[in-house]
């Protein structure tokens, strides 16, 4: 007796109610948008369900539709692990689609090298890149297999999740030109308490960053004027106004390559920034994703 659902439905119920879009689900799945609405129409009929509605805010899934997402996401991972199981991974074969979160701190100097790498090696797979923000959920991502990895520098990250650290990095203070600081060759503490600083969004909720954990540990605020949710924002902001952004050398060092800014040791015995890597447990094994962590590692070394 056939079966009704095959493996195409089952992943094409589940990117749809993920991503709410037909668009977005056939970007994700690699097909086109035709193809995607005729397996809807399909599920539809399977399941007696409109699963998707239109609302005043666009699409959104059902109340059955809401329930399947789980069962849906266990049996698409059962069905990986018996064809991993089957089929050692190969990159120059893999169609797989990758995920990796990280901040767009990372855009400048690390983000298009681990692509450049990935293209070479996997020429047939995708590689899904998220910004880390407050709206990213970054550790049901990890959970569900949106994502297989995530780069990141949290003081302290999220004790059930797999970490290994891939490199650390200098804190510096970066100003524009025509700052008055800049013509200072050492920023003292008390500068850098009367400054007016700039500083990025937090990309993780309820979590501080490495900068103001460390402040916080030595009693002292600083005074932040602006804030930005978009780190290579931050120099251009700098080249005409009298703020300072504290942050990494290496992030700082590429715009300075190009653009009118000034880096200074920063004072109060910052800590180096400590970056890291953090996978589930659910992915710990599976080859195809050890393989892309591998990649990241092999980044972050160069």
């Amino acid at each position: 007796m056939a079966e009704p659902l095959d493996t195409h439905l089952l992943r094409v119920l589940y990117f749809v109610l993920q991503e709410k879009s037909v668009s977005r689900a056939a970007d994700r799945l690699g097909i086109t948008q035709p193809a995607v609405s005729s397996a809807l129409k399909r599920l539809r009929e399977i399941t007696g369900d409109d699963l998707l509605v239109r609302t005043r805010n666009g699409m959104t899934a059902t109340e059955r539709a809401e329930g399947l997402i789980a069962p849906t996401r266990a049996a698409l991972d059962a069905i990986d692990s018996i064809l991993l199981q089957a089929e050692p991974f190969d990159p120059l074969k893999s169609k797989r689609v990758f995920g990796v979160g990280a901040p767009d701190y990372f855009d400048a100097f690390f983000l298009s090298n681990l692509i450049d790498r990935f293209r070479a090696k996997v020429p047939h797979g995708r590689l899904n890149v998220r910004s880390l923000s407050l709206d990213i959920d970054f550790e049901r991502l990890l959970e569900e297999g949106e994502l297989d990895v995530v780069v990141g520098n949290w003081p302290n990250p999220p004790e059930y999740l797999r970490t290994t650290t891939l490199f650390d990095d200098e804190v510096v203070c970066v100003v524009g030109e025509r700052h008055p600081l800049a013509r200072k060759q050492v920023i003292t503490p008390d500068d850098y308490v009367a400054a007016k600083h700039l500083a990025p969004v937090r990309y993780a909720g309820g979590v501080r960053g490495a900068i103001d954990d460390h402040l916080h540990k030595l009693g002292i605020k600083r005074d932040i004027r602006v804030s930005l949710p978009y780190f290579h924002v931050a120099p251009y902001v700098l080249m005409t106004t009298d703020l300072v952004f504290t942050t990494g050398r290496r992030f700082a060092a590429h715009y300075a390559k190009f653009l009118p800014i000034k880096l200074l040791p920063a004072p109060l015995d910052f800590p180096p920034l400590r970056f890291y890597q953090l996978w589930h447990e659910r992915t710990h094994t599976a080859a195809p994703a050890r393989w892309l962590r591998e990649q990241v590692a092999a980044v972050a070394a160069g």
